[in-house]
């Protein structure tokens, strides 16, 4: 069992690729929750895809630069946020088909302008990151962004919740129902876009919600289901890089793969509305 760890005694690059992981998961997991309770789920693939185009845009101006693809992915993802809710609101168009249609432009989009100047191997980086090449750079990023989503959290928890389950009454009361939304969607930009480095544009949002989903069949209470997500999301970073490693396999798949794993068993045996769970209560209330 204790060589199976050896990788991250052994070799500094799979150290650094865990600390990065395990600080994604800090700081995604809990925004990924509060998204599962506003049924936004969706929203956090949209804004993941809608950073390539941003980042795209950093890579053609100044190459693999990370603040230049980081600055553009947060602008072009904060453009399609702003895009899409303007629709909603301007026409009768529900949010999740506004988002859903500015994601799939940002992606061709994003797509299109790699491949002006870059090569292949500089659009598989784009969509799919690379964990085992993560920098101080980057690590500096992602620790920086989780912890000032914690920060934010705290601050912002009681209005964000009371806007997430009653915002008629929120708005009634003169809370500050728009600015909680606009937090809420920086920092879920913020998050995928320090996972970019990581994960990719395409696997970044994995570590978020698929944690985030399991958690959901297991607890009930918004704080304890962050906590019990950023764990699993923890688990599944460590689980997937030595797969990876061991395995001779991607490592960003390999991550999400684990998560989705801990999924299909939340799924299945989760104390709240698991699938044999609810079978195995329904069918000893009619035995007895």
């Amino acid at each position: 069992m204790i060589a199976w760890f050896e990788p991250f005694i052994e070799f500094a690059f799979m150290r650094r690729a865990l600390v990065a992981t395990l600080a994604l998961a800090v700081g995604s997991a809990p925004i990924g929750c509060i998204l599962v309770l506003r049924r936004m789920s969706l929203v956090g693939d949209a804004m993941a895809h809608a950073v390539l185009p941003g980042a795209a845009a950093g890579f053609l101006l100044a190459g693999l630069s990370l603040p230049a693809m980081s600055l553009g992915g947060l602008a072009a993802a904060l453009l399609v946020a702003l895009a899409a809710g303007f629709v909603t609101r301007a026409t009768p168009q529900r949010e999740d088909a506004s988002f859903a249609a500015f994601y799939l432009i940002a992606l061709a989009l994003g797509v299109l302008l790699v491949s002006l100047r870059g090569s292949q191997m500089d659009l598989m980086h784009m969509l799919f990151g690379s964990v085992l090449a993560v920098d101080d750079a980057a690590m500096l990023q992602i620790a920086t962004v989780a912890s000032a989503t914690l920060f934010v959290l705290a601050i912002v928890y009681r209005p964000l919740v009371l806007e997430s389950m009653d915002p008629g009454f929120l708005r009634s009361v003169g809370g500050p129902g728009a600015r909680v939304h606009a937090a809420l969607l920086v920092l879920l930009v913020a998050n995928l876009v320090s996972a970019f480095q990581a994960l990719g544009t395409l696997m970044a949002v994995g570590l978020m919600m698929l944690p985030a989903a399991a958690a959901r069949f297991w607890i009930a209470s918004l704080p304890a289901m962050a906590a019990l997500a950023v764990g699993m999301g923890a688990a599944s970073a460590v689980t997937g890089l030595l797969l990876s490693y061991h395995a001779e396999l991607p490592s960003g798949p390999c991550i999400v793969l684990a998560c989705g794993l801990v999924y299909v068993v939340s799924v299945l045996f989760g104390l709240r509305d698991g699938i044999v769970t609810r079978r195995w209560a329904s069918s000893s209330h009619l035995a007895a």
